[in-house]
Formats: structure tokens, sequence, C-alpha cells
């Protein structure tokens, strides 16, 4: 790639970040969590599953539960019976207390720091532990769900044909400083705006920056 057309995305990206960020200055984890162990759980439970429908389980799980020790407490179908609103129910059970057992063995009982610690517990992939890393321990990270997915590719931010891959484009394109408020930023967007059908390109404030308006690639209200 000749060095103006870096400039020229390097431009590009940074007024979409501005605009983002100015939309959504308050943009956060949308799960309820207190400790990142309760992230952690919730962000195993949000798995197909609605960040408000989770919000609505755990508060059956956190307060007598609050840790791997106390969870485990717990048999497969005791859990399964408190978490049976939530998509997967039972695979979920059996992968939260897979991880509950992991904690209490390897890392006594807390949650570790990095993302090698995490992808070795059940249930746990990249997008899992970028949310752990980025919102319980203030690591930049970029948990790729299906709005970033969406979000980044149709705004030409990112090319990949797989989470991993689109991850990567974000991490060579957005400013590491950025990389945990960009992940908000474009989940918040996906959900307000950049709709999987019909997005509301006409009242985006990004459609001069994106390709897939452009180009005619989305269909729009």
């Amino acid at each position: 790639m000749a060095v103006g057309e870096v400039a020229q995305l390097r431009v590009a990206t940074g007024r979409i970040l501005d605009i983002l960020g100015s939309m959504y200055p308050d943009a956060r984890c949308a799960l309820d969590f207190t400790t990142p162990f309760e992230l952690l759980v919730a962000t195993i439970l949000s798995a197909q599953c609605t960040d408000e429908r989770v919000n609505m389980i755990t508060p059956r799980l956190f307060p007598r539960y609050p840790t791997p020790a106390a969870m485990l407490a717990l048999s497969q179908e005791d859990l399964e019976d408190l978490i049976h609103d939530c998509g997967l129910f039972r695979s979920k059970a059996r992968n939260i207390l897979g991880t509950c057992d992991a904690l209490q063995t390897g890392h006594s009982g807390e949650v570790p720091r990095t993302m090698a610690a995490l992808l070795k517990l059940p249930g746990v992939g990249r997008k899992t532990a970028n949310v752990v890393l980025s919102n319980a321990f203030g690591v930049p990270a970029i948990a790729v769900d299906t709005h970033v997915f969406r979000v980044a590719r149709r705004l030409g931010l990112a090319h990949g044909e797989t989470p991993e891959q689109v991850e990567r484009d974000l991490r060579l394109r957005i400013p590491r400083r950025d990389w945990s408020a960009a992940h908000h930023w474009l989940i918040h967007h996906g959900r307000q705006i950049c709709h999987a059908r019909r997005p509301d390109c006409l009242h985006c404030p990004l459609s001069p920056y994106c390709p897939a308006y452009r180009l005619g690639q989305v269909h729009p209200k």
C-alpha cells in the first residue's frame, strides 16, 4: 500500500472514531457485575443471549454464589435450573462449573489476567477473554461480537472473514489506547443504527465514510 493510501486510511479511521466517540460518550459494558468472576460468568452466559436477559439471570446467582468455591456447591442440574431461561443453558452450566473448578485448582480462586490463561478455561474464547481483560482489568482489548464484526466490516475498518481476523484488523487500524472504547462504540452503533437488516444509513453520521453505503452493499430503511 502506498504511503498516501496509508495516510488516507489513518485520517478516515481517526474521523470514524471521533464520530463514534461523540455519538456514544457513555458507552460501556452492558453486563452487570461487581467482580472479575461475576463478569466472567456473565460473559459466558451472554453467548447467543441478550445482555438484558443475562442481567435478569445473574441476580439469582451472584448474591448466593459470588465465588468459584461457592458456585461449585451447585450440581449441574441445580445450575441449569438457575439459568434455564438462557440459551444453551446445559452447555453453559457445564462450562461455568468447569471454569470454577479450574479457577479453584489452578488460580487460587482468582480470575487470571492473561489471554493465554483465560483461553484455557472451559467455555472461554477470545471474545469472552477480551471482555474480561478490558472491563475487569483495564487491559486494552477488542472483543469481536456480531455487532463489532458487522459494523467494522461495513465501515471498512476490517476485512477479515472470521472474528479472529477482524480482531487482528482492528488492532492494526485502531490505536491501542482506543481499543476498549472502540469496542463499545461499535457495539452501540450496531445496536442503535447499523442493524443487521435495514440499517438506518440515512440518519447515520458515518455514511460519508462508509464503503458499504457508498457501494450499495447495505439496504437501509
